[in-house]
């Protein structure tokens, strides 16, 4: 079986009936936008979010728990467009793994990216996540389906992202690394102290682990607490080399069986809205 047609534990659909989706990535990806909302979206889309939505709905680590959501908030098919308060209010990373889900579903292999888009705020690389799909001629296609909304205006096509405008995180590594891009321009914009060279490597373990099937949310951690550039160590840094360096997908697998990189069974998830964590993940099946 193709590692990028198996659903993980994480895009598992469950019971939904996949009978009546589109086949198209394009249409599939604007699925997606209709049915989500970014949280930090309410103004765009002029609409209030309730706070323990804001809270709640963006910790669901499970596309089972996305469409429990969307079901409970308006019981109709998933091709049906919702009106914005009607959404799941979720993170970029929730418009990847569901448009990644269903890719996966309508027989496209695709996978999750975790990386850094320069589209968003001139001059900085804001971490983001994308769907990448495997294109019959062999080639792979980033596709930001939160962007295919026209208030964006992105200079380009949103289902063809070029790859000079998402970084993904090993790319970004290696800039950092040969100084041909400043760590601290690499972050979270809007929160103070999440930027810099020990963000990017958590970039990168993310970007790693859901290339392997573990598509984590954006704020969990495991190894190391390293929350400064300062706490890096020699040997942690040459560790994420390696893992940047990696030129083929067997290689990641590979890379990915060490125990400094896996995903452990717990791990720790810095929230926003609820603090630091510990979390016991879902066991995973293998692919």
């Amino acid at each position: 079986m193709d590692f990028d047609l198996t659903q993980s534990a994480y895009s598992n659909l469950g019971d939904l009936d996949v009978s009546g989706l589109p086949g198209d990535p394009g249409e599939l990806a604007a699925l997606v936008r209709d049915v989500i909302i970014h949280r930090l979206e309410g103004e765009r889309f002029a609409c209030v979010i309730p706070g323990e939505r804001l809270r709640d709905d963006a910790e669901a680590r499970y596309v089972t728990e996305l469409l429990r959501v969307l079901r409970a908030r308006r019981n109709v098919p998933l091709t049906v467009r919702r009106e914005p308060a009607e959404r799941f209010v979720g993170t970029c990373r929730d418009f990847a793994l569901l448009l990644c889900s269903l890719l996966r579903a309508t027989g496209t292999p695709a996978r999750v990216r975790c990386g850094f888009a320069t589209y968003f705020e001139e001059g900085f690389h804001d971490d983001h996540w994308v769907t990448e799909y495997r294109l019959p001629d062999g080639g792979a296609r980033l596709v930001d389906a939160q962007v295919l909304d026209p208030s964006y205006d992105v200079p380009f096509d949103p289902l063809d992202v070029p790859r000079d405008r998402f970084l993904v995180a090993g790319d970004a590594w290696r800039l950092c690394r040969t100084g041909r891009a400043a760590p601290a321009l690499f972050g979270v914009g809007h929160l103070d102290g999440l930027t810099g060279l020990w963000f990017v490597r958590a970039a990168v373990l993310r970007d790693l682990a859901a290339r392997n099937g573990v598509e984590v949310l954006p704020w969990d951690g495991w190894g190391p607490e390293l929350l400064d550039d300062a706490a890096l160590t020699e040997d942690e840094i040459a560790l994420i080399d390696a893992v940047s360096a990696a030129g083929s997908e067997e290689e990641a697998r590979l890379l990915y069986r060490d125990p400094r990189l896996t995903v452990p069974d717990e791990i720790v998830s810095y929230t926003t809205y609820r603090g630091v964590r510990k979390v016991t993940l879902r066991p995973r099946a293998p692919r």
